[in-house]
């Protein structure tokens, strides 16, 4: 039977409890004691800070283990593995866990990423590193998505979005303090123990979730896994990453593998419409609410993790700052992250999720329109401002449309609603660094009479290595090799092309904000859900 709106749902849809509003409904949360619920909360911190922790701490630690292995030449793939298996799992881990159950596969994933840290610490060459950093991205895929599903499940509505916002922050905090982290293991133990400290941190958060995790039975009879639509969707992410990710690759040979993947989402789309059991079921996207937050999160994604990859080479290469004063450019954008998370789960409690994440947005375009006025004259506390600006609009934003999500959709949805939009903001992220590297590279092409105007200042063969390769400007040794002029020269086209990639990232940021305003006021589930519907 419905029930009226409580006056928090009422605060959360941002309207006034009326008769007519009383057809939702708001699924209970999953009954434990408040001490399993606390070990249940703490276990998932756990298995958070973990995933979050080896997203950045490895960096730090890969110069020392090129010196112990070697194999520079597949250096970037240690990184490449671990994000392709952890993005391309993420739907397929939150679809199995809505039909057979969360605990069963965040302990699952939890037990893989474990292997894979101990077989990455062990590991006797790059190529074995690059495997088993595959293997640990396989559970990790389950880490972040199913974590915060389980949070929607176990606490009631006004204190998930506490939590939401508390989780956000606690992987915002690994992220900063993860290459410090990084950096003191391999000082003072060795760069192995970089992926050992996770064992017994991870058997814990295995001991409390599986102790005090109890889940309600499912009384469905029989289950359809839906194979043909797993397979064809791993293989339609994977084959998508490595086209957008691998530099070098001929245009005609892009051309004809992104063809493959427009045919391969042609046939998972109607895999999915006939399945039993969709891995995606299609219905979801009738939500408008789940519809918005998908296309929001690949906007937001595309526009702000694309050009957090650049903003390390304006600092450096443009302002003229280390690799350490570059990183640390970075901090105020994760600390707004963190502290506007929490301060925006708290505010849609006041003023709805509507005006909250349109608030977060807004201030994302904001962030945009600093960082695309940057020149060769800007300084790197204004890079920082800017920054901050963005990170505030992010924290705003993705807490508020996550908790949205999760109370837009029935329960037997819930897993694969929230891993959805983890995946949309993951392949977001990986076409706008594609994209904006193209542009990139094409205006610093565009801009190569400048830098050949020099004349005798260095060889022609030299001045176009320098356009396509501007690696000098961040190596400090090559840096003070170059001529005055030409280093002054490279310094304002890589400014300029940096500029449009900054203006890209602008236009995909009102793209995320033109699609926000489509966001309904309610956010609860307005229609009954049949436990059969699809």
């Amino acid at each position: 039977m419905s029930k009226p709106k409580s006056s928090l749902e009422a605060a959360l849809s941002g309207t006034k409890t009326s008769p007519e509003s009383a057809k939702i409904t708001v699924a209970e949360p999953v009954p434990l004691t408040p001490s399993q619920r606390t070990a249940v909360t703490l276990g998932v911190m756990l298995g958070l800070f973990l995933g979050a922790l080896e997203a950045t701490v490895v960096g730090t630690a890969m110069p020392t283990v090129i010196a112990s292995l070697g194999g520079l030449h597949i250096y970037s793939w240690v990184f490449s593995a671990y994000i392709l298996t952890s993005t391309v799992t993420v739907p397929l881990w939150g679809r199995l866990s809505d039909l057979y159950g969360r605990k069963r596969f965040l302990l699952l994933g939890i037990a893989i990423f474990l292997v894979g840290s101990a077989l990455s610490g062990a590991a006797t060459s790059m190529g074995q590193l690059v495997i088993f950093r595959a293997i640990q991205g396989l559970g990790a895929g389950a880490l972040l998505p199913l974590g915060m599903t389980i949070i929607g499940e176990i606490y009631s509505l006004e204190k998930r979005a506490r939590m939401q916002g508390l989780f956000s922050g606690v992987w915002g905090l690994a992220s900063i303090i993860g290459p410090l982290i990084g950096g003191f293991i391999t000082d003072h133990l060795s760069w192995r123990w970089v992926f050992y400290i996770n064992i017994p941190f991870g058997i814990a958060a295995v001991l409390l979730i599986g102790l005090a995790l109890v889940e309600p039975r499912d009384h469905r009879k029989k289950v359809t896994v839906d194979y043909a639509g797993a397979i064809t969707l791993t293989a339609l992410a994977t084959l998508l990453l490595l086209t957008l990710g691998q530099q070098g690759m001929g245009f005609a040979v892009q051309l004809g593998l992104l063809s493959v993947c427009a045919l391969l989402l042609v046939l998972f789309l109607v895999l999915e419409h006939r399945a039993k059991e969709p891995i995606v079921p299609l219905s979801l996207f009738r939500h408008r609410i789940f519809s918005v937050s998908a296309a929001n999160g690949f906007f937001v994604g595309m526009a702000m993790f694309g050009s957090l990859s650049f903003i390390p080479l304006f600092v450096q290469g443009v302002i003229g700052t280390t690799a350490t004063e570059a990183g640390t450019a970075l901090t105020p954008f994760m600390l707004c992250w963190v502290g506007f998370s929490i301060i925006g789960s708290r505010m849609i409690l006041k003023t709805g999720y509507r005006p909250t994440a349109l608030l977060g947005v807004g201030l994302l375009v904001g962030g945009f329109l600093g960082l695309a006025t940057l020149n060769a004259a800007a300084s790197r506390l204004i890079v920082m401002g800017y920054l901050a600006l963005a990170g505030a609009g992010m924290g705003f934003s993705m807490v508020t449309l996550l908790i949205a999500v999760q109370t837009s959709v029935p329960r037997d949805q819930l897993g694969i609603a929230t891993s959805g939009t983890v995946f949309f903001r993951s392949i977001g992220g990986a076409v706008g660094v594609a994209v904006m590297g193209a542009v990139l590279s094409a205006q610093m092409q565009a801009q190569a009479h400048h830098l050949l105007e020099l004349g005798d200042a260095l060889s022609a063969e030299k001045l176009a290595d320098l356009l396509r390769h501007p690696d000098a400007l961040i190596n400090p040794v090559a840096r003070a090799q170059l001529p005055a002029p030409v280093l002054d020269m490279l310094q304002q086209i890589l400014a300029t092309a940096l500029h449009w990639v900054f203006v890209v990232g602008l236009i995909v940021a009102i793209l995320a904000l033109m699609v926000t305003l489509l966001l309904p006021a309610g956010t609860a589930q307005e229609h009954v859900h049949q436990s059969g519907e699809r």
